[in-house]
């Protein structure tokens, strides 16, 4: 009973904290919350919890505030997210809907989270290693010219117009158009794209004689389209919410910035997805969990989206570890399952 009640006293003391800002004492406690104990008993509670490292005094005051590790006990015993409410779910359903392309997509979602978490939204793009190729489409423009369009089920869609020998607008040169363009969809449709490439790479030896330079060049735009696309990327939004929360930041939130400016880092926020997060889908990363010295007082909830089973990339909020964490882990699960929504159609 009483590890229960002292796990009650913790909750109550991160969600005064993040309410106020202000360091949490006895007297507050019991009026804020229904604790059904004494004072005595919540400072005897207050000070067992201290002793655990779990809060902690930041002056001489009375007052007490979490500590990464109160964070994290108060966000491993969150069992069930509270979901969006319905004129939420619709305001953001017709937001991204609205997107006409992939880069649209990203823009809006960043846009989004932060303006609903009110810190800064991180998203990585779709990851070409874990994209399948969704179809092929070769088309004759001109005397001489083709338009290879690759499209994969990320939403993603590249295209290349190259010179090609005979001339594909003749009738026959349509007929040829479209064998190589059954084969290419035969063998790369549904595979990812390493699998699509070695696929592909013997298509020009299954067709006739006559077939096969167009086959081979249009491989080869295939396989320049993708090298051009390997580097991983990712796009932020909210930086400026980091002004407002300033004052959470022990010294300064130069070093934050500082991490946010690099690729890298960014990159590194979603080096756990696709392995098992918390309970609720969503992982959350507290303080000096972050590997980066630059995030150490900085707390970043991520999870991933994808088209069906498939994890493809993530979605981030970062903030400091004074953070609404129920809250903040309902809009990026939220957010991350349109989006997934969004690609698998």
């Amino acid at each position: 009973m009483s590890d229960e009640r002292r796990r009650a006293i913790l909750r109550a003391i991160v969600q005064d904290y993040v309410d106020t800002s202000e360091p949490v004492g006895s007297k507050s406690l019991l009026e804020r919350h229904a604790l059904g104990v004494s004072a005595a008993t919540v400072r005897n509670d207050m000070a067992i919890l201290e002793d655990e490292g779990l809060i902690t005094a930041p002056h001489t005051s009375a007052g007490r505030v979490p500590t990464d590790a109160g964070y994290r006990a108060f966000v491993d015993q969150i069992e069930m997210l509270r979901p969006l409410s319905s004129a939420q779910r619709t305001a953001v359903a017709r937001f991204l809907e609205g997107a006409v392309d992939l880069d649209d997509v990203v823009d809006r979602t960043v846009r989004l989270l932060a303006s609903l978490t009110r810190k800064v939204a991180v998203m990585q793009y779709p990851s070409l290693s874990r994209s399948r190729v969704r179809h092929v489409e070769v088309l004759a423009v001109g005397p001489g010219r083709i338009m290879v369009v690759l499209i994969l089920d990320t939403g993603r869609v590249e295209q290349r117009i190259v010179e090609v020998e005979p001339d594909p607008s003749t009738p026959a040169g349509q007929e040829r158009l479209v064998r190589v363009r059954d084969l290419v969809n035969e063998l790369a449709v549904g595979r990812l794209l390493a699998d699509a490439s070695a696929e592909l790479a013997s298509a020009p030896d299954a067709l006739d004689p006559a077939d096969r330079d167009l086959a081979r060049c249009i491989v080869a735009v295939l396989e320049g389209a993708l090298v051009e696309q390997r580097e991983e990327r990712v796009v932020l939004a909210g930086t400026s919410h980091l002004a407002r929360l300033g004052p959470d930041f022990p010294l300064t939130i130069e070093p934050v910035l500082d991490a946010l400016e690099e690729h890298v880092v960014l990159l590194r926020l979603f080096t756990s997805l696709g392995q098992e997060g918390s309970a609720n889908g969503v992982a959350v990363s507290i303080g000096h969990e972050n590997a980066h010295d630059g995030l150490a007082a900085t707390s970043v909830v991520s999870t991933g989206y994808g088209a069906g089973d498939d994890v493809l990339a993530g979605i981030a909020v970062l903030g400091p570890t004074r953070m609404d964490y129920p809250s903040t882990m309902t809009s990026v699960r939220a957010v991350a399952r349109y989006v997934s929504r969004l690609l698998d159609t």
